[in-house]
């Protein structure tokens, strides 16, 4: 009894090594059934769960949940369903925008170059069967003869495959270039490209959307039309062979096709039950790349003011928290799609290649055709050949149209990123066109509690929802003409409710007031920037007016390029002029010597840091005598040049015929100006024509009032500390109380 206890226990002892390894997978397997269990749970209850949160929604009041503050979270997540397939499709008309185009050509030259593989695939895996045949009869000859054939298969069957991927990154660029070509068009229409940043906020990073969306969306079109298309047709023609082989061979397909269609619908319905949101994850990924690319770009828009504040440490924590949450957004992405690629793995691994092998093995073995039959001298011909060479062949074709299958379910997750690529593609073209039509949507940002407490005033002067263009704008030959047009921030703000004047040509206007009062915006209207929501503005055509800003922008290009922007050469000599000409207007605003310094006008530089701050005013005003507009409009375009040239360059102006909008707060300059435009920071304006000689006076009384009054806060805070230490009171304090 005792040595039989002892060999039972000797055939169930474990070693160590496998002990550990046997604890490592029942872990594992802890561990998997612990994360997948409460996903597969949730994916399971949602359909119920989903009706009866909405109806508890309803009765809490009947009340919505607020939106979100952003564009991107306050939509509909993207995912596949009929508003992707409907967005597809209003894209599809950019793709191709008429019947016989190249990219149409090349989509077709595409197919057939995966129709071609498809067939090579078919025709290879029956050369297959019949050298294993050959292998099995011992036959050298046939064997040698149907490698050699196997072999020159090979060279095109290789060259299909580097042709369709050679034409799937063709068809991508083709595309990409389609959807580029049209969004720079849109962009740059109707100063779009302006109105997207400054008055519409649906677009945090349009250059991410210009850029990485489009192309992310091209390539991924073009990659899932290979994917899906070949693998589909795989899947036709390898049944069909699979199916026509077992009938001519006697055997019954339908228990094999039924099984292979339950195991692809099992599998399917348990790869969409665990499947994450692939597509509102890649969005919301590539809105925080955006994001990390546009702190990067701000920072060198910026470098300068930054240096000088030492602001890098507050900077970089920027760009780590930008950075952090990118790299959390990734890492989500991967811990999903971690688990949700080993379900896929096991199940279109290995249960499929089980089921495969009963599909295979069940024709042959019940099949007619291949059962050994008898010769006339009684013994029995041996069918092995045959069987191994079906077996062979219906194995590859199996393996292929499994793989194919596999291909097309594993695409449901690329069709789910293409979901959130179109999302945003199609969000962008949208908001481009609603921009260019003069639709702009703002999100809404909810104040702090500390603004509630401002004055009824104030928030009257806000105009919340969407604002409604109901002004016109009438293109003149002379004059400038306000009638009842208010000055409207894109935010909403009402700076000015109605604002009222002309300006005729020979008027030169002065426009004062304080920060913030509309000075800047007016110009903006004048420019055709911003909307004339109300009342009719008169105006010159844009050619006939020329803006110059505080900070002039300078171009990427030559020296003349700088003179002459936004004009190329071409226009330039179309105009008349030459460099002589140009070397005449640098001499006007006293800039000449930088064409020596810098190496003559064809000198190609960083003209932004190469030219001080009252060089690239002097240049700004150098464009001004270049393009010779009727009207100027002067935002503090001279505040770091010198009085005496500013002076100089002023009058130049005026003897050329330009008259002169200006926004400044130079004394020195209000007697090259007839008239005065003044806002008072309220609401209010008045227009008037301005007597330089008075308003020197006044300006003078002003500033002696300034100076005397400046140290009388310092004696009325001595005479308290004075009083304080005597213990008495003021004699001002006892009249104040008198009166």
């Amino acid at each position: 009894m005792t040595h039989m206890l002892h060999a039972a226990a000797r055939r169930v002892q474990w070693s160590r090594a496998s002990a550990a390894k046997r604890a490592a997978c029942l872990l594992a397997a802890a561990y998997g059934l612990k994360i997948l269990y409460p996903v597969i749970r949730r994916r399971m209850k949602r359909a119920g769960c989903k009706g009866g949160s909405q109806d508890a929604g309803r009765a809490e009041g009947g009340r919505e949940a607020p939106p979100h503050r952003t564009g991107s979270r306050g939509r509909a997540s993207p995912a596949v369903n009929a508003e992707f397939f409907k967005q597809l499709l209003e894209l599809r008309k950019l793709f191709f925008p008429k019947l016989v185009s190249a990219e149409l050509g090349l989509l077709c030259l595409h197919s057939v170059a995966l129709v071609s593989r498809t067939f090579l695939s078919v025709y290879v895996a029956a050369l297959d069967g019949k050298i294993v045949k050959s292998i099995v009869e011992k036959k050298p000859r046939s064997f040698v003869f149907k490698l050699i054939k196997w072999l020159m298969i090979a060279i095109p069957a290789t060259f299909v495959n580097s042709t369709i991927r050679y034409l799937e990154c063709k068809l991508a660029l083709a595309f990409r270039t389609r959807l580029v070509d049209h969004a720079y068009e849109t962009y740059f229409a109707n100063q779009t490209y302006y109105r997207v940043i400054s008055m519409d906020g649906r677009l945090a990073n349009p250059d991410q959307s210009l850029t990485e969306d489009i192309m992310m969306f091209s390539q991924s079109v073009a990659h899932l039309y290979s994917n899906l298309t070949k693998p589909i047709l795989d899947v036709v023609l390898t049944s069909y062979t699979l199916i026509r082989t077992a009938r001519s061979r006697g055997a019954n397909p339908i228990g094999p096709t039924v099984l292979a269609g339950l195991v692809v619908y099992a599998t399917a319905r348990v790869l969409k039950a665990c499947s994450p949101k692939f597509g509102k994850l890649v969005a919301e990924e590539a809105h925080k790349k955006g994001y990390l690319r546009f702190m990067h770009s701000r920072i060198i828009a910026n470098v300068e003011e930054i240096a000088f504040y030492r602001g890098h440490k507050v900077e970089m924590k920027q760009l780590q928290k930008s950075y952090k949450a990118l790299a959390d957004q990734m890492n989500l992405i991967l811990s999903k799609r971690l688990w949700y690629i080993m379900i896929e793995q096991f199940l279109m691994k290995y249960v499929w290649s089980s089921c495969g092998m009963i599909m295979v093995a069940v024709p042959i073995i019940t099949a007619t055709g291949f059962a050994d039959g008898e010769l006339e001298d009684g013994q029995k011909q041996a069918m092995v050949s045959e069987r191994t060479e079906a077996f062979t062949t219906s194995r590859n074709l199996l393996i292929s149209g499994a793989d194919a299958i596999e291909r097309i379910m594993s695409s449901y997750k690329e069709v789910t990123e293409l979901a959130g690529y179109t999302a945003r593609v199609y969000n962008m073209f949208s908001v481009f066109d609603e921009v260019k039509r003069g639709i702009y949507k703002r999100t809404a940002v909810i104040q702090g509690s500390e603004n509630n407490s401002k004055n009824e005033d104030k928030a009257e002067l806000h105009i919340d929802g969407p604002l409604e263009i109901k002004g016109k704008v009438i293109d003149v030959d002379h004059g400038i003409v306000c009638e009842n047009v208010p000055i409207i921030t894109p935010n909403g703000d009402v700076v000015v409710s109605r604002l009222n004047f002309k300006v005729q040509e020979g008027m030169n206007l002065l426009i004062t007031g304080p920060n913030g009062c509309g000075k800047s915006s007016l110009f903006r209207i004048l420019s055709g920037l911003w909307p004339v929501y109300e009342g009719v503005l008169y105006k010159p055509p844009p050619q006939h007016m020329f803006y110059i800003p505080q900070r002039p922008y300078m171009s990427i290009g030559t020296l003349r390029d700088q003179v002459i922007y936004p004009d190329s050469v071409d226009d330039m000599h179309e105009k008349g002029y030459q460099d002589q000409d140009l070397e005449c207007i640098l001499h006007m605003v006293h800039l000449y010597h930088i064409v020596q310094r810098e190496g003559g006008w064809d000198a190609i530089m960083d003209w932004k840091d190469v030219l001080s701050g009252g060089e690239k005013q002097r240049m700004g005003m150098a464009r001004m005598f270049y393009h010779k507009p009727k009207y100027a409009l002067l935002d503090e375009c001279t505040s770091a040049v010198s009085i005496d040239v500013e002076g100089k360059i002023f009058q130049a102006a005026k003897a050329a015929g330009i008259s002169l909008l200006s926004i400044t707060h130079r004394p020195s300059l209000w007697k090259y100006h007839t008239h005065l435009l003044q806002f008072d920071g309220q609401g209010g304006w008045r227009f008037e024509q301005l007597d330089t000689a008075i308003r020197l006076s006044l300006s003078e009384e002003k500033q002696r009032l300034e100076s005397q009054l400046a140290g009388i806060p310092k004696m009325q805070q001595r005479l308290n500390e004075l009083c304080k230490i005597l213990g008495e009171d003021s004699v001002l304090k006892t009249m104040d109380k008198e009166k």
